[in-house]
């Protein structure tokens, strides 16, 4: 498996606390899936965003489960 890459160029795996501006606000949260493959993103249920692969999965600030491209998002542990 290819490693996905953020914004800034680190690599994103579970755990990582990531965030990405959203409608004037922002998203932010620590990864629960990564999305590799067309199958699994079909296969995703309640998260908001990206419908396709690849895809970072997070529960935001405001408990919504929502799905982002790894390039819109920013890897908080591991980017300034």
């Amino acid at each position: 498996m290819s490693e996905l890459e953020s914004k800034g160029g680190a690599t994103i795996e579970k755990g990582d606390t990531v965030s990405t501006p959203y409608r004037g606000g922002k998203h932010e949260g620590e990864v629960e899936q990564i999305i590799t493959d067309e199958k699994q993103a079909k296969q995703l249920e309640n998260a908001k965003g990206a419908g396709h692969a690849p895809a970072v999965v997070f529960t935001d600030q405001n408990n919504k489960k929502v799905a982002h491209k790894p390039n819109t998002v920013t890897n908080l542990d591991k980017e300034d």
